[in-house]
């Protein structure tokens, strides 16, 4: 458990523990297993780099298509580890060969929601 804990907070960051909070009034026990299996088993392997598992989830998120928040959170935490936007942008637009323009069109979207809000925390962070 806390070694879920320890890899989302790294790659999630704020943003994990948003998820976490927001379930714990209705499903604290779905909570635990959102951290401890995708994050303590899955993104704890040392097969692959954090890097190169968010582009894989970006990637997958965008593909399907239905899951809006979830490809914010991730293309979030593609920067906390190091993705540039120039990457994250590739990405998205690769979606179009394989899944179609409408869903790069909404990874796209949601990529230009996330760059803005990290750029309006910069500001706002500015003494």
């Amino acid at each position: 458990m806390a070694r879920g804990r320890r890899a989302l907070e790294a790659i999630d960051g704020a943003a994990g523990q948003a998820v976490i909070d927001a379930l714990a009034d209705i499903s604290p026990d779905f909570a635990d297993y959102l951290f401890e299996f995708p994050f303590g088993d899955i993104y704890s392997r040392p097969g692959l780099a954090r890097r190169d598992r968010e582009v894989s989830t970006i990637a997958a998120l965008a593909a399907m298509g239905t899951a809006q928040p979830q490809l914010k959170i991730h293309i979030a935490a593609g920067l906390n580890v190091g993705l540039s936007r120039e990457e994250i942008t590739e990405i998205l637009m690769q979606m179009a060969v394989y899944a179609g323009f409408p869903a790069a069109l909404n990874g796209l979207f949601a990529a230009k929601e996330v760059f803005a809000s990290r750029d309006a925390e910069k500001i706002e962070a500015r003494p």
